[in-house]
């Protein structure tokens, strides 16, 4: 894509407005936090203390809407106390000659590395600092600097307390979760009626992961249906996918294709109901013409079933009876079956702090996109201050500020949040002067205007960037109106500042990128480890039944491999955004080559995938041989991963001829459904690994013979 293109569509994608705005309850209940927090503060110290009381209250409030599973009070107590540390440093620091800017540099790169973290660390991050550079325009010493980075507390601590008293949809993010696997398993179960070998979405099942690890108290206070059903769900997937698939499942033509057809599309209609009694808390109501729970029952066709057909229709109605079943016994207020234990549970934020340093720690270093974001956004903050310093501006520090908050990690979302932040910081700042310089607000009306532009941000947090920036201009224009001033030149300096700061970030970005084009190779090799081992855990609950696999080993390989898949998808969305005509710097691996490579590996998961549903029970007899061929496969795959990242050849021909002795092991055993399709799912995934070593070949190879079957 060339620079003139990319620049036009992020633009236009940052202008974008879709109107759809946040939950209006939530939004009042967030600014009448922020009104708790200014009104008696400005009564009782006065502006410039009702100024940072303001600012703690109003991003603590921003911290709330983001999208976290965690209970929303902890946020606003973290937000909190950032910003009272940036507050108090920034008050301090000011008053040092030089030791400002190096404070700044220090606090933006700590910003830009809690990207590491997650996103909602590195908005929260990023927010903090701005407040620092507006906060410490206020001149106070040291003492005083103490009292305002306490009313920044004081003011998340408010926004905490509030949420707490006044809960609004406290589980609609995890019921939605949850519901959204559902209704995705719905369409894909329709999809796969048409396409056998159809892609489900793994974004809602990463979603749902993340919402069910919960704090100890919320496990004892979750809905009875946010127990167990996840589990359900993740089983059901690879059940569906083995009876559409015709290489393990139903034929690909005739009678029992049309019967697995029937039981695929009742068994849409059933994950659709489970759906909407998930979303809305009412009992499942299935339809009356489906054949629902019966899918597999003597009488409704399942003799047109054969093999392994057969035994995922029977697993699939199982499932969804479970399923059914659990929210059906819940609905009659019967006690779940999970009990207090169920689910992941996720550690209160001083237990985690040792892990999201360690997390931080392992991205410090040059090749890490985070690390070269936290570099570029602490070089970008400090020279934006400095140039306003330099060019005399006495609001200079929105130069910095602009600068801060549009900086991303990534071309597309830099780009797109530059352009919307100058043209909402102009549209915001120019209006809410307008209306200060003709009507001439008190004081007290200021304060209301404040808290009204916090409640209209809020609103928008959802609409489009560029009309979230005009309300939080207007916001901070109201708010340091509070302060004495000529209203039309600090109008002007505003907006030249911001100008500036979004002009130094874009131009940062585009001199020193992060291009996600030149990564695509490593997301690449890490979703093929993470398939390999995926595999690995697979193949070993064959070779040991009894061993409790599926849970221990199976499932968290399962998690893994799907969010390698979606960060190489999402990676490959915004790289299709980049003005790069080169597609990587790792040697002798072209697009082409890439494109050929992740369908190879996609084979290769959907393979795994088709096994999975076909796991044998514990009290199964194990079958020879699949452990040390899984150990084989994952090691194999992780040198094909470091081959494909250090440009070389992936040769797989010790992993083929460890399976031609295993396939020839299992032909020799007495013919049994389980482990035809064992064989046939390992023929799958050596067809996959064959593909990608032909499609990352580098060089010509030579010839290689058919292999005579020994006679067993």
């Amino acid at each position: 894509m060339s620079w003139f293109k990319a620049l036009r569509e992020t633009a236009k994608a940052g202008l974008t407005v879709d109107f759809s705005l946040t939950n209006p309850r939530r939004s009042l209940r967030a600014a009448v936090a922020a009104a708790l927090v200014i009104f008696p503060t400005m009564a009782i110290y006065g502006p410039s203390h009702a100024a940072s009381a303001a600012m703690g209250a109003f991003i603590a409030g921003v911290a709330t809407f983001q999208r976290s599973f965690r209970p929303r009070a902890s946020l606003a107590l973290v937000a909190g106390a950032g910003l009272g540390a940036s507050t108090f440093l920034g008050y301090v620091a000011v008053g040092i000659t030089g030791a400002f800017p190096v404070l700044l540099a220090l606090w933006a790169f700590g910003a830009g590395m809690a990207w590491a973290v997650s996103p909602t660390a590195g908005v929260v991050a990023a927010n903090t600092l701005s407040v620092m550079m507006v906060v410490v325009q206020l001149p106070v010493s040291v003492s005083a600097a103490l009292g305002h980075a306490v009313l920044c507390s004081v003011g998340g601590g408010v926004q905490a307390l509030v949420v707490t008293l006044w809960p609004i949809d406290s589980w609609r993010a995890q019921r939605d979760a949850l519901a959204d696997i559902y209704a995705g398993l719905g369409d894909y179960a329709r999809g796969l009626r048409h396409d056998p070998v159809a892609h489900v979405d793994p974004e809602p099942f990463i979603v749902a992961r993340q919402a069910a690890r919960l704090t100890a108290r919320q496990a004892r206070r979750r809905p009875p249906e946010l127990r167990g059903l996840r589990t359900i769900a993740e089983r059901v997937r690879p059940t569906l996918a083995a009876l559409a698939d015709p290489r393990v499942g139903a034929a690909e033509e005739g009678p029992e294709r049309d019967r697995a057809r029937e039981v695929l599309a009742a068994a849409a209609d059933v994950l659709d109901a489970l759906a909407r009694a998930i979303r809305t808390g009412d009992p499942v109501q299935l339809p009356r013409d489906t054949p629902g729970l019966a899918l597999a029952r003597p009488g409704t066709g399942e003799d047109l079933l054969r093999g392994g057909a057969r035994r995922s229709a029977r697993q699939l109605s199982g499932l969804l009876g479970r399923a059914a079943d659990r929210l059906d016994r819940q609905d009659r207020g019967a006690v779940p079956t999970a009990g207090r234990g169920a689910g992941l549970h996720r550690p209160s934020l001083v237990k985690v702090a040792p892990a999201a340093l360690a997390t931080v720690g392992r991205q410090l270093h040059k090749h890490s996109a985070i690390f070269q974001h936290a570099v570029r956004m602490s070089g970008v903050v400090t020279s934006a201050y400095l140039a306003a310093q330099l060019l005399g501006i006495e609001h200079g520090y929105w130069a910095p500020m602009a600068s801060a908050m549009v900086m991303r990690p990534d071309f597309a979302q830099t780009f797109s949040r530059g352009v919307a932040r100058v043209a909402g910081t102009v549209a915001g700042v120019l209006v809410s002067t307008a209306i200060v310089q003709v009507f001439q607000p008190g004081d007290w009306v200021l304060a209301a205007l404040a808290v009204f532009s916090m409640g209209l941000s809020y609103m928008m947090l959802s609409t489009g960037y560029a009309l979230l920036t005009a309300a939080i201009s207007s916001y901070v224009v109201f708010l340091l109106g509070l302060q004495p001033g000529e209203p039309v030149r600090l109008a002007f300096d505003r907006v030249a500042m911001t100008l500036l700061g979004g002009a130094v970030a874009l131009g940062a970005y585009a001199l020193f990128p992060t291009w996600q084009t030149a990564r695509l190779p490593e997301r690449l090799a890490e979703w093929l480890a993470a398939a390999g081992r995926y595999a690995a855990a697979v193949f070993t609950g064959y070779g040991d039944p009894a061993g409790g696999h599926a849970e221990k080993d199976v499932r968290p390989a399962l998690l893994d491999v799907r969010e390698a898949r979606s960060e190489m998808l999402a990676a490959l969305d915004r790289a299709e955004l980049e003005p790069v005509h080169h597609f990587a710097k790792v040697p002798g691996l072209s697009r082409k080559q890439f494109d050929r490579a992740r369908s190879a590996v996609g084979m290769l998961d959907r393979s795994i995938v088709l096994l999975e549903a076909h796991l044998p029970a514990a009290d199964a007899p194990p079958l020879p041989g699949a452990g040390a061929f899984g150990e084989e496969l994952r090691d194999a795959t992780a040198i094909a991963a470091a081959a494909i990242l250090l440009g070389q050849d992936v040769d797989f021909s010790e992993l083929r001829e460890a399976h031609r002795t295993w396939d020839y092991l299992l032909a020799s055993l007495p013919r049994d459904e389980g482990i035809d399709v064992t064989r046939a799912g390992a023929r799958l995934v050596m067809q996959a690994l064959t593909e990608l070593e032909k499609s990352v070949r580098t060089r010509p190879q030579p010839a290689r013979g058919e292999p005579v079957p020994s006679r067993a």
